[in-house]
Parts: C-alpha cells; structure tokens; sequence
C-alpha cells in the first residue's frame, strides 16, 4: 500500500541520510534531496484516495493509517515545503557543523508531520506528534546560545499541550472504548453535552499552543527567529498550522456539525470564543511585529497574527469561511516560506546580520530576492494578483455576511499592521544607499534561489488561478457536511457576488501597459549617483542610508507602552516562582544519607503522634 510505502520511506530515509553522512557529504545532501522528492511524489500519488491500512498492533489496539482529502491536502504542503527548505538548506547551511545531525532531524521532523496528518487513530496521532515535538526542539537549540532559550521555552509549552492530550486521549478510550478517528465519530455522537464540551476545551489547549494564538504564543518568536532559516520557514510555513489540522478534525469531523451546534450556551459558543482569541492575535501580532526591527523576528510575529485570520475563518459554520480559513493556511505556507527564504538570504550574504535597520540599497546586489520579498510581502497583506488576497476576500465576506462588524475591523486593523511592517521590511533591507560594508554582496547560490523563485511563481500563479486549490478545499468541506462553493478556475461563485481574479489580472495588466507606454514616450531617465538624493528638501549625506530610517519611531513611542507582552512577562513571572519553589526541594534532597534518615526518624514520630492523637478521640 502506498500509504506503508510512505511511512517506511519517511522515516528510514531520515536514518539513512545520518548514515550516508558518515560515508560523503555530498552523498547525503543528494540523498536528502532524492528522499524530499520522492516524500512528494508518493504523496502526489494519494491524491482523491480513500484508503486505510493497519501498520502496528498496540496491547490489541490497531494503529491506523488513513487517506483523505483533508490529511492529502496538508501533506502535500508539508512535503512540498519541506523539500523546498532542504534545497534551500544545501546552500545556506554551507560548512556548519553537524550536518549530518541537521539533516537527519530535518527529514525526521518532516516525517513526523507526514505520519500525523496520515494517522488513523490517536495513539499513532499522539507517538508522531512527539517524534515531531522533540525532533523540534533539537533544531530549534542546533545553533546554541540564545537558540538554547528559545528550544526550552518551546518544549515546556509543547510538554503541557502533549499532557493535555494525553489526558483527552485516555478519557476518550476509557468512555468509548476505541481511539480509531472512523469509530469515535458515531460514539461521540450519543455521549454527553458537557463530555464533548471538555474534549473541545482539551483539545483546543493542544492545538492553540502550537498554532501559538494568544495567549499561548509565546513561544513562537524566540524560537523562530533564533533556529536557522531553513528551519524557520518549516516552523511557520507548516509545523505551526498542524494545530489548524487538529482543530479541523476534532471540531468538523469526529465532533460533527450536529455537536458543535449544540455547544453554545447563549452569546458564549465555542465559535465566538475562537473568534475573539482570532481577533486580538490578529491585532496584537500585527502591530508587535510592527515594532521589530530583527528580520526574522518580524515574519515570526507575522505567523502569529496571520493564524488569527485561519481561526476567523475556521470557527465560523459556514462554507465560504472555512473555505477561506482553510485557504489561507495554504497560502501563508507558501509566502512566509519564501520571506523566511529571503530573511536568510540577506542574512547569509550579509555576515549574519538580522537588524534591517543596518542594511539598505540591497535591491542592487540581490535582486531576485528583492523580488521574492516584494511578492512575498504582497501575498502577506493581501494585494489583488497575490494567493493571499483571494483568501483574505473569503474570510472577510464571511465575517461581513454573518454580520461580525468588529470582528471584520479587528482584521481591517491586522492588514493595516501588516502593510506597515511589510512596507518597513522591504524598505529598510532592499531601498535606500548601500552601506559601504555590502558593496561586495552578492546574490545567493542557486540552490537558495531556486526555492525563492519557485515559491514567488507560486503565490501569483495561485492568485491569478485560485480554484486550482479551492477544488481541493470544497472537497474537504462537503466531506465534513458543508454545502459545495461554485468553483471555477478563476474564483468563485455565489448569491452575493463573483470573484473573478483573471478579470483582474487582465484589468491591472492593461494599467500597467498603459502606465509603461506613457513613460515610454516621456523623457529618457538619467541615472544619478546614489548621494543625489533628498529628504524632506535636505540632501542625504554620504554613508547616510535615509534620514526617514526610522520614520515610525513617534508611533513606536506611543504604542509601546500599550504593546508590552504582558503574557509573556506573566509566564516569566511563573517560572521565576517554579524556579525558587525547585530551588527549595533541591536543598532537601542533599544526598547526604544522615539526611535521609533523620527524616525517615521525624515521618515516624508523626505517625505515631497521629497515631496517639486519633486514640485519644
């Protein structure tokens, strides 16, 4: 069966890469290409497959691989983007040390996120989720100091969802008697209101902390912007939206429609609670990020936020919500894969520099990942032409259509953040003078351009033509007991209006001729050395790269104060108390026998104090 084929080939490529390590560096950076491709061509192979297979007998419990639309659809990104990073990784990563160890846990981590989407049952679902949990961590920490930090702060947060988890998992067994996905959706169906509402709230724990929706997001810009790039973008391209997996399935799946439906207990319902954690990690992620000024850490709060606009369009009943909510986990695994892409470009061109404020001018040296960046910015706000805007347009008819005004502002404000910061990371990396220090800058090797060019073909072919994926999600949706969307290859259809986007593309490609024509009959330009430029009627001194460098500097003064991450400090606060708490049982345990025996001696005597005391009553 297929489905054996491709666990076998995840997993035993990943070792098999580590060992052809030993033998040729070059040997295995082929191999890691080869096993990344053939993961996506198996996978290809699944598409519109309904098939399951017991690989593993557990204590008389089988373990379950299954195939769908649903676990097709996320495993194709998976491997898509993971073979994408490992591309990208052959050149970026260069001489570092233990590549064998990197490679053999990025290949692993990718396997891990294949067998999960691809599990049947629980129990297969929870082993490859924590194969995946502290495969992450290792790459999180691969580069050290500060990396250290950031894996711990992510395995303790991943250690208290995988307990929850746990938990649902063993209650779920004990009152159904079956943890097969198939099996649980009729037993469900008959167990209480109140049991259905605490598997929702145990499960929704697990899935908001990976997907790091506030307030459990804290995690997510330590540790994204402190693992290497090609890492980074298979963090926030595809590892972060495994929550949204988990939430689809246990909400519209094993739950059903039926239940949801009946988990509102007047305004308070399960939809308006997402909802609002939706709204203000939209908000608050879009305008931290504004306030960065790491790269990296930029397009880290960036996932954040734009998680929030997938749970928007996720929690609401309704089919062109989810088919936005659904669309837009695909299409920010296409464009903050390739801003992760272009982050680490110019940092490794750049002798690691991540403070866009130190750079500039660099469109001259690096201009295709000028434009990878342009592009990718372009599909993160959400600009007509861009895979980006077709989903945001979904997501906001829907919230408009069932009459959500605050929650459509709240996401208003999330684009005018984004447009902000998106407009900060192009400018201050790519525009203004080239510092002296990168006038030998060159552009990336091939084997980083290439996964830049591919993902930047992509978010404009997926704009102009979106129901080449939304095929895909309508098929998902209906199985789940949604009505079909009127797709055809350019938008789609319904009682309240067309989205057409190669109407579109024709319409702006005409403006553009238009605009193009008008400057050819102009004036020919005449190229100025770069100093003959002005500022506010004041020229820009030599070694200068902008006197507006810093133009929302009076915005950041005013919004700081109120964008302090309070949750996090309170978590920091939290750990400081276990910390000391700790410290204190530590000095009780001093392995010093003598120790030991006096408090054998003193748990005695209070025995037989208590014993005398319940004799005398």
């Amino acid at each position: 069966m297929i489905l054996g084929v491709l666990l076998i080939v995840a997993f035993g490529g990943a070792f098999l890469t580590y060992l052809f390590g030993k033998i040729s560096s070059r040997l295995r950076d082929v191999f890691a290409v080869l096993i990344s491709l053939a993961l996506v061509v198996i996978t290809c192979l699944l598409y519109n497959k309904q098939q399951q297979i017991v690989y593993f007998v557990f204590f008389d419990i089988p373990l379950i691989l299954r195939s769908n639309m649903l676990s097709w659809f996320f495993g194709i990104t998976i491997a898509g983007i993971g073979l994408l990073s490992v591309i990208y990784s052959l050149g970026y990563m260069g001489k570092e040390e233990k590549l064998d160890y990197y490679y053999f846990i990025m290949i692993l981590i990718n396997a891990s996120m294949i067998g999960t989407v691809f599990s049947g049952d629980f129990i297969s679902f929870f082993i490859f989720w924590e194969i995946m949990s502290w495969s992450t961590y290792l790459l999180i920490s691969y580069k050290g100091g500060k990396a250290l930090s950031a894996g711990m702060k992510y395995i303790i947060m991943s250690i208290i969802g995988s307990m929850t988890m746990l938990i649902a998992i063993i209650s779920l067994y004990v009152t159904c008697g079956t943890l097969e996905f198939s099996s649980l959706v009729s037993q469900v169906k008959i167990a209480s209101i109140s049991y259905n509402l605490f598997l929702l709230i145990m499960f929704g724990v697990v899935f908001t902390i990976i997907n790091a929706f506030w307030p459990l997001h804290t995690w997510l810009p330590d540790a994204h912007a402190e693992a290497v790039s090609p890492f980074s973008s298979i963090l926030s391209a595809v590892l972060v939206r495994k929550g949204l997996y988990g939430l689809y399935l246990v909400m519209y799946i094993i739950l059903g429609l039926n239940v949801l439906n009946k988990l509102s207990f007047g305004f308070i319902s399960y939809n308006n609670v997402f909802c609002f954690i939706g709204a203000v990690t939209i908000v608050f992620a879009a305008f931290s990020a504004f306030l960065q000024d790491d790269s990296k850490r930029i397009l880290a709060w960036s996932t954040v936020g734009q998680g929030g606009y997938m749970i928007l369009g996720i929690a609401f009943t309704t089919a062109i919500g989810l088919a936005g909510g659904m669309f837009h986990v695909l299409n920010h695994c296409i464009y903050i894969a390739l801003l992760f892409f272009v982050a680490g470009a110019v940092e490794h061109q750049t002798g690691g520099i991540r403070d866009i404020n130190k750079l500039g001018g660099l469109i001259k040296k690096m201009p295709v990942t000028f434009i990878g960046g342009v592009v990718g910015i372009s599909g993160l706000i959400g600009l007509p032409l861009t895979c980006g805007f077709v989903s945001k347009w979904l997501i906001y008819k829907a919230l408009i259509l069932e009459n959500h005004p605050f929650l459509a502002f709240a996401a208003f404000m999330g684009t005018w953040g984004t447009i902000l910061y998106g407009y900060k990371f192009i400018h201050n990396i790519f525009l203004g003078q080239l510092p002296k220090e990168f006038e030998d800058v060159k552009e990336v090797p091939f084997s980083m351009k290439f996964p830049i060019i591919l993902l930047t073909i992509a978010v404009i072919l997926i704009g102009v033509l979106p129901g080449i994926p939304l095929k895909v999600i309508n098929i998902i949706n209906v199985s789940a007991g949604f009505k079909a969307l009127s797709i055809n290859i350019s938008g789609v259809i319904s009682e309240t209006g067309v989205l057409n986007t190669v109407n579109i593309f024709a319409a702006i490609l005409a403006a553009l001729l238009v605009i193009y024509l008008f400057f050819r009959t102009g004036a020919e330009s005449e190229r100025v050395p770069q100093e003959d430029s002005y500022a506010a009627g004041s020229y820009i001194p030599i070694g200068k790269y902008h006197y507006t460098v810093k133009f929302y500097d009076p915005f950041s003064r005013l919004a700081k104060p109120w964008l302090k991450d309070r949750i996090d400090n309170f978590y920091g606060w939290l750990t400081r108390i276990v910390g000391k708490i700790a410290e204190r049982q530590r000095r009780i345990y001093t392995g010093d026998l003598g120790f030991y025996l006096v408090y054998i001696v003193l748990f005695l005597a209070a025995l037989i104090f208590v014993r005398i005391i319940c004799r005398q009553w």
